[in-house]
């Protein structure tokens, strides 16, 4: 054996990648759908549960403030119809939110259920059997535009913050062209959401939904700062709504973060979402994911699910600063992930250009409640790594010649007020190239407010 296959040998028997680790059978099991959708009598069971409240502290919770005891009691009467239209009029993309949503840190832990040693209703389940029946309807659009009005409106973005942007903006009758970079529309629901959590092709089944609006075109491959540019979207629209979302990765800041094995979590995911044959991905024996976040959660569930053997989660603080819910957490451990609290990489362990292991060294607070390494370490095998830490905003699209048009936040996002309204007039912003919750509800919302303030905005122009 020449020595260069010696060490090839060698490598391949220290890093183990490989493809196809299970059957046909065992990938279209562990990617079906986690949450099996409600029959009718389950829901009407269920909604019957609802004690409907006048003041329903559920409909607080909700960030699209859904008319969730409304729309339960429509339930109840068989009137599923109407349930989906209570639903779609506050959030058009509640077909998703009832698959993604944390609903047992919203409106489900809002449930006065809870107050009674009792289950709280299941709110999500009941919102998903309702939408997806009005999908499966010959007459399931809802609703209608107005009068065209003539102005037109450009949307960065064709995820859950532009596409309930778009909607709305199309019902007042106004034209909407959608500029997106990639070659589908749907955003996170689409390209960075767990594949068992929106099953089926959902996603691009509601981008039917709210196209067949009318007055929405979208159109791909164009993104800001390449293709299209806000100084000349400015020029050529009546206005403009930003909901690009962040495409920048943090980095560990540890050395050779670049060595081969090394990932992040978002690209895989959204590999693995566009894969048409899951056993072409290259899936590690040991994994290693490092971040406490859903996207953490996500790709850790579906590398063990793709086959990999052993998972470790790696988060510096304790379970609960975790952002992932603990719905979320429990979920992971339950699918034969072990998260490893209070620990943060120190050093990367290579071989032969590939990752091979983590040192990794225990943490605590000091008496100020500064997170502080504590000298103790340990280390993990590791043939891949993923990168988890969270996703940040990059400017650079917003600006011109260098120049920044926007104002930014302290955390380095848009700065918008109340409405969407950026620093500059006629541009507005939401979702998470905004600030607050980084959830797909959350989005829906931003690009609701702003549209509703880009409708009386466009009323004074006239």
């Amino acid at each position: 054996m020449s020595s260069k296959v010696a060490e090839l040998a060698a490598q391949a028997a220290e890093v183990d990648i490989a493809f196809g680790r299970l059957t046909a059978e065992e990938y279209v099991e562990n990617f079906s759908d986690i949450h099996p959708p409600l029959d009718r009598n389950k829901a009407i069971i269920e909604a019957n549960r609802c004690v409907f409240c006048h003041d329903a502290p559920c409909i607080e919770a909700c960030p699209t403030g859904i008319q969730i005891p409304i729309f339960i009691k429509k339930i109840s009467t068989d009137n599923v119809k109407g349930a989906a239209k209570t639903i779609l009029e506050a959030n058009i993309m509640g077909g998703s939110c009832a698959r993604v949503c944390p609903t047992e840190e919203l409106c489900e832990e809002a449930c006065v259920r809870n107050t009674q040693s009792d289950q709280p209703i299941k709110i999500g389940q009941l919102q998903r059997y309702a939408v997806d029946n009005l999908m499966m309807r010959p007459d399931r659009q809802l609703f209608r535009r107005k009068p065209a009005t003539g102005k037109r409106i450009a949307v960065v973005g064709a995820g859950p913050a532009g596409l309930s942007c778009a909607h709305r903006l199309s019902r007042e009758g106004h034209d909407v062209i959608i500029f997106e970079a990639k070659e589908k529309a749907g955003g996170l629901n689409e390209y960075g959401i767990a594949a068992y959590k929106v099953p089926n092709d959902f996603a691009q089944s509601e981008v039917s939904y709210i196209l067949s609006l009318g007055g929405i075109e979208i159109k791909y491959g164009q993104a800001l700062g390449k293709q299209i540019s806000l100084v000349q979207l400015r020029k050529d629209y009546d206005a403009v709504f930003l909901g690009m979302g962040m495409t920048g990765v943090n980095a560990l800041g540890i050395a050779e973060e670049e060595m081969e094995g090394i990932e992040n979590a978002v690209d895989y995911i959204e590999d693995l979402r566009k894969s048409k044959d899951l056993s072409k991905l290259p899936v590690g024996r040991r994994v290693v994911v490092i971040g406490g976040g859903n996207t953490a959660i996500d790709i850790a569930i579906q590398i063990k699910r793709l086959g990999a053997e052993y998972v470790t989660l790696l988060y510096r603080r304790g379970p609960e600063h975790m952002t992932a819910t603990e719905w979320e957490q429990e979920f992971a451990q339950t699918n034969g992930v072990m998260i490893k609290h209070w620990a943060m990489p120190k050093k990367l362990i290579g071989r032969h250009g590939h990752v091979a292991g983590i040192e990794c060294e225990y943490t605590q607070l000091d008496d100020n409640g500064k997170l502080m390494g504590t000298g103790d370490t340990f280390t993990i095998d590791a043939d891949q790594v993923f990168k988890a830490i969270g996703q940040t905003f990059v400017p650079s699209p917003c600006q011109d010649n260098g120049k920044d048009l926007l104002q930014l936040s302290k955390k380095g996002r848009i700065a918008v007020n109340d409405e969407g309204l950026t620093s500059l007039p006629g541009v507005y912003a939401g979702g998470d190239c905004t600030e607050g919750q980084d959830l797909t509800v959350a989005a829906v919302e931003g690009g609701k407010v702003a549209a509703e303030a880009i409708d009386r905005y466009l009323k004074t122009k006239r």
